[in-house]
């Protein structure tokens, strides 16, 4: 097996975590997520992973409320590369919905 894991900065306050592990040429697992710093404090804001034995994707608040959402693809491959691609070109859009959430 071996597993792969790096931090890309994408923003001033915004970071991108990736991990996945491989076992002969397929992906046996992942975890990416993308976080935003706010007051010093980093939060995630949407995560795929293969968590709970399925691919899938959690939409987080400031609450901490999870919105969890299968991935229809259960290739976890092909599952990887579209979480990476819905993160790396949508990640300023999660951070508005993130921060536009009132806390109560």
């Amino acid at each position: 097996m071996k597993k792969v894991e790096y931090r890309i900065r994408i923003g001033p306050d915004d970071r991108y975590r990736h991990i996945h592990i491989k076992e002969k040429g397929k992906i046996v697992y992942f975890r990416i997520q993308y976080e935003t710093k706010i007051n010093e404090i980093w939060y995630p804001v949407v995560r795929y992973d293969t968590a709970h034995g399925f691919a899938h994707r959690d939409l987080l608040s400031k609450k901490g409320d999870v919105t969890k959402t299968p991935l229809f693809n259960q290739d976890y491959n092909d599952a990887l590369t579209f979480a990476e691609s819905d993160l790396k070109s949508n990640w300023e859009y999660y951070k508005r919905r993130f921060l536009e959430v009132k806390d109560e």
